[in-house]
């Protein structure tokens, strides 16, 4: 191998790893939902749902939101309980009829990056 083919070899290598490594830390930035409760599109009974959604990092509670989707499609604020765990948030829903609803979640990790979704369930 030639120095000048070595060096491109040595350099090539170099940004592959740069871009993994960046890459990485890219997506770990973003709060993802490891863990939910309900399961997601699970079946369970009600009046009275406990909600809790767990991340794959730590979360700002203070900036977070959670709210209930109802059957008719109305929005319904969610009170976030006091933390449980630093990636964990919680909360009670209550009164639940029978139907689809839907828990939908706003995060903001700790590194400024917002993430959004819904956890689809039903009661019973």
């Amino acid at each position: 191998m030639t120095r000048s083919t070595h060096f491109r070899f040595i350099a090539g290598i170099a940004l592959v790893l740069s871009f993994i490594f960046s890459s990485s830390r890219i997506i770990s930035a973003h709060a993802i939902l490891v863990e939910a409760t309900p399961p997601i599109d699970s079946t369970v009974r009600g009046p009275d749902v406990v909600v809790k959604l767990r991340f794959n990092s730590r979360i700002d509670h203070s900036r977070s939101r959670l709210s209930l989707v109802l059957p008719d499609g109305k929005l319904t604020p969610l009170k976030i309980d006091d933390p449980l765990a630093p990636d964990t948030l919680s909360a009670h829903a209550t009164d639940l009829k029978t139907g689809p609803y839907r828990i939908r979640w706003q995060v903001l990790a700790t590194d400024g990056h917002i993430t959004r979704g819904d956890v689809p369930f039903k009661v019973s």
